[in-house]
């Protein structure tokens, strides 16, 4: 399927879409909470959480649809947008796609205010926090209640979280329902990708300090022998 300046058209769906997607993706987690965390309330307010909630992943399906036509790539779209077609079938992972919100907001202003260093170490963090959160919740809601479950509060789930995205693993709360765990293994496999790549960015920047550091050592040391030569050089009294 070929769609007439098929990448311009996308480009301006995705600069209008994305801001408002993110939002909707805040509200998606906050809905998903309160049915969590909240099991008490009301007929009426879990009806209306559930209500937004697929509501938001129906605009989550539209906006996938209208990029895969807009995309002309057909079919191809799921290969080369894997991250895309994952975030839809899970949309607490949604938080993944927190860099393409930051590219739709600089694409409206001269140039980015943090440093590629900078920027890296910010969206991993942020998505690391969102990510534990929402890992939290849906390993809350699936373990709690199972027999034999150490997840029997959600501060255990948050210290298990903490502990599942650092890669540390204690061991002291674990999952032990099918799904708990499915949940665990794409958490760690996340944390890995996100702390590897803190690490990189940090390390990066560390090593460019050193050089420029090092650079300005070294001019400062060939312009004092710069001055100095110049200094023997004149005359007596001159």
């Amino acid at each position: 399927m070929h769609v007439r300046n098929a990448s311009d058209r996308l480009l301006r769906w995705e600069r209008r879409t994305d801001l408002p997607l993110f939002a909707g993706s805040l509200l998606f987690l906050a809905c998903y909470a309160v049915r969590v965390l909240l099991p008490g309330i009301g007929p009426f307010w879990r009806g209306l959480t559930l209500g937004l909630t697929l509501l938001i992943w129906a605009l989550f399906l539209l906006d996938y649809v209208v990029r895969l036509l807009l995309s002309g790539e057909g079919p191809r779209f799921v290969r080369t947008h894997l991250l895309d077609t994952v975030v839809l079938v899970l949309p607490l992972l949604r938080p993944l796609r927190i860099v393409n919100t930051y590219l739709a907001v600089q694409r409206r202003r001269d140039r980015p205010r943090l440093s590629l260093y900078g920027r890296v170490m910010a969206y991993a963090g942020l998505a690391t926090g969102l990510l534990s959160f929402a890992a939290a919740l849906a390993v809350y809601e699936q373990e709690r209640g199972a027999p034999g479950a150490t997840v029997r509060t959600f501060g255990d789930a948050v210290w298990w979280a903490c502990a599942a995205i650092t890669t540390v693993g204690y061991g002291d709360v674990t999952p032990v329902t099918p799904l708990g765990r499915v949940y665990a293994a794409c958490l760690m496999g996340c944390g890995v990708a996100l702390l590897g790549a803190v690490t990189g960015a940090f390390s990066s920047w560390l090593i460019q300090v050193f050089a420029r550091e090092d650079r300005e050592d070294r001019e400062d040391r060939e312009n004092r022998h710069r001055e100095g030569g110049a200094n023997a050089e004149r005359p007596p009294g001159s």
